[in-house]
Parts: structure tokens; sequence; C-alpha cells
């Protein structure tokens, strides 16, 4: 499984960002593979982060190919005031399930 995280600072957006937001979630929606998705912002409301979860790195790399998602990289600068991700592969999950969490409990599968 992978996560790809992505942590930005909103700048001035508009209906075509909002319009590229819902195609790439679109994109991300359909493709085989996809898990999900958790949204957060900072308690100030200036630092947002999105996280999406992937079964496989080929799927991750077939969201970070989509046209859409490259025009809106490409147009960045435009809506953030900086932004960073992180790609990682997730190697253990778990919980108490009492939090039922996309990624599940890598624990409890290798034991069943």
């Amino acid at each position: 499984m992978f996560q790809a995280a992505f942590m930005f600072r909103p700048g001035q957006t508009d209906a075509e960002f909002d319009a590229f937001t819902a195609q790439i979630n679109a994109c991300a929606n359909r493709l085989d593979g996809f898990l999900g998705e958790e949204n957060w912002r900072s308690p100030d409301g200036t630092i947002r982060l999105a996280i999406y979860y992937w079964e496989d790195r080929a799927c991750l790399d077939a969201f970070v190919r989509d046209p859409v998602h490259r025009q809106a990289k490409a147009r960045q600068a435009e809506w953030y005031n900086g932004y960073h991700v992180i790609m990682s592969k997730v190697i253990s999950t778990y919980g108490d399930e009492r939090l039922p969490h996309v990624t599940g409990d890598s624990r409890r599968k290798r034991t069943s």
C-alpha cells in the first residue's frame, strides 16, 4: 500500500481551481486500487493536508500521470502559497477497531 500526502498553504482560488479539484478527485475515485482519502486542516486553517491511499505503486503512478492532475500541478503557483508532497510505502497499519480506517489492520490480516 502507498500513501501520497499533499500538504499546502491555500492561496487565491477560483472556479477553475474548484473544477480541477473535482476532476482530480473523480480521477482518483475511478482508478482501481484507490483506497480512499483523508483531509485535515491546521487549527488556524492556514495549512491543509490531503492524504490519498493506494493499493500499489502502479495505481499511484497512474494518478500522477493523469492529464488533468498534471495540468493542475503545472498551475500550482496560481493557487497555493507553498506545498509539499510526501509519497510513502505503508509498511504496517493497526488499531483497536474502534476507529475504522481505509487502511485496515495489517496485523490482523496476517494472522487470519
